[in-house]
């Protein structure tokens, strides 16, 4: 897709070709109920689809050269609420009762989502064109206290060297 096709997506829908490309990263996993603590590395493709409406990213995290966790997400605007949106599918198999939705604040993207399980927040924080740092934080049902899942700092690489997507 070329610049110009991109110049008539409204602002909200332009904000998220930041996350366009191909990336990889180094991660830390923190201890919970799902997954033990540790280092990881990640490979991000995402690809702006419908001539920029949605942007369609695939995740993949490896620990000790194993694959330990992968999930497809679809980010959107919705211009009536203005809110970007994320529909996530991933290997855990839990089916999202609703997308998770959120707002740039700077270069900033925080995005919510509550389930019978508890609350997620993510965060995408942009360092310029060719880096970003990604926070997941979870705070389970019925309490008050967020706890750190995954966060990581991701830098972009050419397509060609992320395999097997």
């Amino acid at each position: 897709m070329n610049a110009a096709s991109f110049s008539s997506l409204s602002d909200g829908h332009q904000r998220l070709q930041a996350l366009v490309g191909a990336w990889r990263g180094e991660e830390e996993v923190s201890a919970t109920q799902w997954a033990d603590g540790g280092t990881a590395t990640a490979e991000v493709l995402a690809e702006a689809q419908f001539g920029g409406l949605f942007v369609v990213q695939r995740y993949r995290q490896r620990r000790d050269g194993t694959i330990s966790f992968g999930a497809h997400n679809v980010f959107g605007f919705d211009q009536q609420d203005s809110v970007v949106t994320m529909h996530q599918f991933d290997s855990m198999g839990f089916v999202p009762n609703s997308p998770a939705s959120g707002a740039w604040n700077g270069d900033e993207l925080t995005l919510d989502r509550s389930s019978p399980r508890g609350s997620a927040r993510v965060a995408y924080i942009f360092g310029g064109a060719d880096s970003y740092r990604m926070r997941l934080r979870f705070k389970p049902a019925g309490r008050d206290v967020w706890q750190d899942m995954v966060s990581g700092v991701y830098q972009r690489v050419s397509p060609s060297s992320i395999n097997g997507f």
